[in-house]
């Protein structure tokens, strides 16, 4: 949160107010969204709309990106690929009970300023295992063996 807007406390310390850049930034490519969503017009391409998205990433980015666009879309074929907050995502369909819900989403490591590419996944993801479990993953590299992973958890994701 660096670009937020600071103010003083009372006890001299500082506390953030508003938000960030790249939050506001994230808000208005949702705002926008949404209303591509509900006008009547010509319905855009949402498939093209998340490869340009992957395909404007820094290269170590795009790579990842695009191969976790394929482990996901190969692994869950139910998933529909879309934009959501700027971000490559991928929402079930009514028919599971999910309700259009984002299952699980990719953010690139410049969006917030992170130092790495995110795999995150939301709650409408059955990734629960006891009282305590992962939701987001920092993916620096794919492996096969991770591949194997990714793939695993997409396919629990939609159990």
């Amino acid at each position: 949160m660096a670009d937020a807007k600071k103010a003083a406390t009372a006890d001299g310390g500082e506390s953030y107010e508003g938000f960030t850049e790249a939050e506001t930034a994230a808000m208005k490519d949702r705002a926008k969204e949404i209303k591509k969503n509900r006008r009547g017009g010509p319905k855009t391409d949402p498939v093209a709309e998340l490869l340009e998205k992957i395909a404007e990433m820094p290269e170590s980015d795009r790579t990842i990106a695009g191969r976790l666009h394929t482990l996901i879309t190969e692994a869950a074929p139910e998933l529909s690929p879309r934009l959501w907050y700027g971000m490559p995502a991928y929402a079930a369909g009514a028919k599971n009970g999910k309700g259009g819900k984002i299952v699980c989403f990719v953010q690139a490591a410049d969006k917030f300023g992170s130092r790495y590419l995110t795999l995150g996944f939301n709650d409408a993801a059955h990734l629960d295992d006891g009282t305590m479990w992962p939701t987001a993953f920092a993916v620096a590299d794919l492996t096969p063996a991770h591949e194997k992973t990714v793939t695993e958890l997409v396919k629990k994701a939609m159990s």
